[in-house]
């Protein structure tokens, strides 16, 4: 009989899920309707896919209970999600209270829930739902659903020699420092009279400390002390989570590990390459999930760059551990502190030692690997690579904040890839090495995510073979010494570089954790071909065997020009180099002649073109960049353009901050004198009282045939008004000479300013740009949302 799992991926709608987990349950008393399944226990959301999150699910549901606690209708004990891939179950009570403060703003329907509803809703239940993967979690699945059914609860959390490292320091964390007067090398002897206890009776007698209740509350007692808890809710909420007392055959084991517990903390860390430690945690939670929880007796684990050995730490069997580094420190480190004593642990350069100058590998060559390693590597065992590599292409870990290095990436390893820029990438030398080495390899990896969808990274994504399994992101300053704010990934993959049938990346749905490594939703990552990036849809037009005039600002002449030829229909020129939001901020702009600074990306605009170019300036600059978002490619759009969304990008562009264009009189470069022309003013002389003709009235007569919406009008007018308070009045020579006012035919950025020098001069009626802003502000939330729904980002 095909198992839970080999049925769903069967189902071709919602409806074949829903019957096939009805089954699964053995469901008898059930409905049908807006809530996907419902009975007097449970109400289920249910999905024909994996795509969407446990988070977003139970968002959906929230919306439904919500709703029937505002009719004061009965609400069931449980909430599950269901899909193809995964389900999740959470005991109502935990989130009853969140629901009754009212604070989540719904959308209009279930599935239409906003984002700011699902942050509010993943950062309170990440705690309280459980989830199974049920590829290899549909018997725990099934039994976990039928007790809570039975008995109301859900079965928590069983404590085994598996996890009994990470159930220590979070009983440490919880519990442990909530006890005054106890030292930190007695907390095992505290944690196992805990949890060798079912709340009535020990399950052993001759324990070094024994667990008591006075007044309802816990206390224990160790050396004839008595030892009292100085805050129980953690206490509690520990005890939600975990299981007590472990199973019978897993007791004795366990005792027996005590001498190997010792509080872990931050500061044996710090200074060094280290993953902090609570999103470590996070990281093992993700490996029990995805491969069983069992993979710590299951697999071998090498870590080929594992610092002073901290990802290593929450395992609890460390015989079955590989750790090599390339500083010698590091092991000396570990050596002193006792990190892992019962692990492998050699100095080793990954990314140099034995590989021969053909790029084959021979461990013959340094004999540094431990023979029990290459006999598991050689013998086809499960082996699990888990790092946090180098990347960049700086040589250092991922916490460690190097500045660059020259020539970093010329390994012995990099001889042999044919991996265009991907390969000046260190962390993805090691993937190449691992593919030769361990082609079936179970990788998980902490990095940035431009090798999921970066097209740097297009050509190593077509020879890399790897299916997802499931992951989650953290923001990067989670990470000490890290500059900027972008998401750090935690991916798991099963690589299979042997098979004929390529397994291709084609979209992964990760959950996503704040600075605090807290639960805020989800993020899909897509990997789309290059040929539908947006940054190749613009008409480029020919150029001539004119030089064009330099600049890197609206009127500022570059000092270190790339030369390049004009064209001879030019209007104007949009610099927007590369494809991520990551880069809009500082890469999108329009100028009257060539712009040259970043990396010299960008295209003429002529007339011809003028639509697209001002349609690309806009959707690259409408959205705000975020940590979360920064890796975002732009995409040709793939729903309907009309004339009116093109037209209002047009005005967009026009009053856009970004919007260098400018006119400017003799300004020297290549030993002559040179003039720019405005070409982008859409007023006449005669509307904004200039006085003298403007040179060109291209975009006045342009768009007398554009038909403009009421927003594009209201920027329009309110701009109009601006244009006039400029020409009302003569700036003083110092800010003529600065912003090259020495022509009519002023573009935006010089009007704008010149006003902004007015204004804070005090020597002037100041001029209101408050009617224009809240013109512009409506302008921007119309087109927001179709940046999306054109197809030029996707969510």
């Amino acid at each position: 009989m095909p198992t839970l799992y080999e049925q769903l991926q069967q189902a071709k709608s919602e409806e074949d899920v829903k019957d096939i987990y009805i089954k699964a349950l053995g469901l008898k008393r059930y409905t049908k309707g807006l809530i996907d399944i419902r009975t007097d226990e449970i109400w289920f959301e249910a999905k024909d896919t994996g795509k969407y999150s446990s988070y977003a699910m139970f968002t959906q549901l929230l919306h439904y209970v919500q709703d029937a606690l505002n009719k004061g209708e009965t609400i069931p004990p449980f909430l599950a999600v269901i899909d193809t891939e995964k389900a999740a179950l959470m005991k109502t009570a935990d989130v009853l209270p969140f629901l009754e403060k009212k604070t989540v703003k719904w959308g209009k329907s279930a599935s239409q829930y906003p984002k700011e509803a699902l942050a509010e809703v993943s950062a309170h239940i990440g705690t309280h739902f459980v989830s199974f993967r049920i590829a290899t979690h549909e018997e725990e699945f099934i039994s976990t659903v039928k007790e809570a059914i039975r008995s109301g609860d859900i079965i928590r959390t069983q404590i085994t020699p598996d996890n009994l490292k990470q159930v220590f320091d979070k009983w440490v964390e919880m519990i442990g420092r909530e006890i005054d007067g106890v030292p930190e090398e007695d907390y095992a002897l505290l944690f196992f009279a805990d949890i060798m206890h079912d709340g009535t009776v020990s399950t052993h007698t001759n324990l070094p400390a024994e667990l008591l209740h006075k007044n309802n509350a816990p206390v224990f007692t160790l050396n004839g002390q008595l030892y009292e808890l100085n805050n129980k809710e953690g206490y509690r909420r520990f005890w939600q989570i975990y299981h007590r007392p472990p199973k019978s055959e897993y007791r004795n084991y366990l005792l027996e590990r005590r001498d190997s517990l010792i509080p872990l903390d931050e500061r044996s860390f710090k200074g060094a390459y280290y993953t902090p430690l609570n999103v470590v945690e996070k990281a093992y939670d993700k490996l029990t999930e995805v491969l069983g929880k069992n993979w710590q007796k299951n697999y071998i684990v090498w870590d080929m760059c594992c610092g002073v050995g901290n990802l290593e730490v929450k395992h609890s069997n460390p015989r079955n551990i590989f750790m090599s580094t390339l500083d010698q420190a590091d092991i000396d480190v570990m050596k002193a502190t006792k990190t892992c004593v019962a692990a492998y642990r050699f100095q080793y350069d990954y990314l140099n030692d034995d590989i021969t100058d053909e790029g084959k590998i021979d461990y013959s060559l340094t004999n540094k690997v431990p023979k029990e390693l290459q006999l598991a590597i050689k013998e086809g065992k499960k082996i699990l690579v888990l790092m946090n590599p180098p990347y960049g292409e700086t040589g250092s870990g991922i916490a460690k904040g190097d500045t660059n290095k020259k020539g970093v990436e010329q390994t012995q390893i990099n001889n042999s890839m044919q991996l265009g820029y991907a390969s000046k990438e260190l962390f993805v030398q090691f993937l190449s090495r691992i593919a030769q080495e361990i082609p079936n390899v179970t990788l998980a990896m902490f990095s940035k995510l431009k090798y999921v969808n970066s097209p740097n990274f297009e050509k190593f994504r077509g020879i890399w073979n790897a299916e997802y399994l499931g992951g989650f992101l953290v923001h990067s300053k989670v990470f000490d010494g890290l500059k900027g704010d972008f998401p750090i990934g935690f991916l798991i993959w099963k690589t299979n570089q042997n098979a004929k049938k390529k397994t291709s990346i084609t979209e992964i749905t990760v959950e996503v954790f704040d600075k605090k490594v807290q639960p805020i939703g989800e993020k899909r990552f897509y990997n789309s071909p290059s040929n539908t990036y947006l940054n190749v849809w613009l008409d480029k037009p020919e150029t001539n065997d004119e030089l064009a005039l330099p600049l890197s600002n609206a009127v500022k002449v570059s000092s270190n020009p790339r030369l390049k030829k004009s064209c001879n229909a030019m209007i104007g020129f949009l610099y927007a180099s590369n494809n991520d939001l990551q880069h809009t901020g500082r890469e999108t702009l329009v100028t009257s002649s060539i712009f040259t600074g970043g990396n010299g990306g960008g295209s003429y605009i002529t007339p011809e073109n003028l639509w697209q170019a001002a349609i690309i300036f806009s959707v690259r600059r409408l959205i705000k960049p975020t940590w979360l978002n920064d890796r975002d490619q732009f995409l040709q759009p793939t729903g309907e353009l009309t004339d009116e969304f093109k037209n209002d990008c047009l005005i967009w562009m026009l009053f856009n901050g970004s919007n260098l264009t400018a006119s400017a009189n003799d300004l020297e470069w290549n030993g002559k004198k040179w003039n720019i022309v405005n070409h982008f003013i859409p007023f006449t002389e005669s509307e904004v009282n200039a006085p003298a003709r403007f040179e060109s009235d291209f975009m006045v007569q342009y768009l007398k045939k554009k038909k403009l919406s009421k927003e594009a009008k209201a920027v329009l007018n309110a701009g109009r008004e601006l244009w006039q308070a400029y020409f009302a009045h003569t700036d003083v020579r110092s800010i003529r000479d600065e912003f090259k006012l020495n022509r009519p035919d002023v573009g935006w950025y010089q009007i704008r300013n010149a006003l902004k020098k007015r204004n804070e001069s005090g020597d002037f009626v100041p001029v209101s740009f408050t009617e224009f802003e809240t013109a512009y502000k409506e302008l921007t939330e119309k087109l927001q949302p179709l940046v999306f729904e054109l197809g030029f980002l996707r969510e």
